[in-house]
């Protein structure tokens, strides 16, 4: 059973912190066949604490959430304001050994729920073209690619997938 909820307190926060550093080395380790410094990717991307996380995603507007399958910790995925009309989706995050199972989609109809309760009118996500199955997973709930919303460095700025969708 897939359950997902609010992280409210330290140990959801400490298990969120845990997928981050989990996704950070991924993202080091995929972004080199890219030719891509992965010093650099960890410098703008991760980084987060689980106090960093909780002062973050405490606040009004913005949410982590936590996927568990069986009651096991199996994923992650936050949002946050972009800016006065428009909701970003963060650190989503499966566990590899939880994948396939639809934490992703359980996941995303969580984010997707408290984000439609908002006064926002679109939702943006930025990925990697390496991230595959959050394309998947993003494509199956709407986004479609769009133009870039943030300035990237030119380094990297070849392995950068933008996508957005209405609320």
């Amino acid at each position: 059973m897939i359950s997902v909820s609010k992280a409210v307190g330290a140990a959801d926060f400490e298990i969120a912190a845990g997928f981050c550093d989990a996704l950070a080395a991924w993202d080091a380790a995929e972004v080199q066949t890219y030719g891509v410094d992965p010093e650099e990717v960890l410098a703008m991307y991760h980084g987060e604490t689980s106090s960093s996380l909780a002062a973050k995603y405490s606040v009004a507007d913005a949410t982590m959430f936590i996927a568990r399958c069986e009651g096991a910790p199996a994923g992650c995925l936050a949002f946050a304001p972009f800016d006065d009309a428009t909701i970003e989706i963060r650190k989503f995050y499966v566990d590899p050994e939880f994948r396939g199972k639809g934490i992703g989609s359980a996941l995303m109809r969580a984010v997707l729920a408290e984000v439609e309760k908002r006064h926002r009118r679109a939702i943006v996500a930025h990925t990697t073209v390496y991230m595959g199955n959050a394309i998947s997973v993003y494509e199956a709930f709407g986004f479609t690619r769009c133009p870039p919303f943030r300035q990237m460095p030119d380094s990297i700025a070849h392995t950068e997938v933008f996508m957005s969708r209405p609320i």
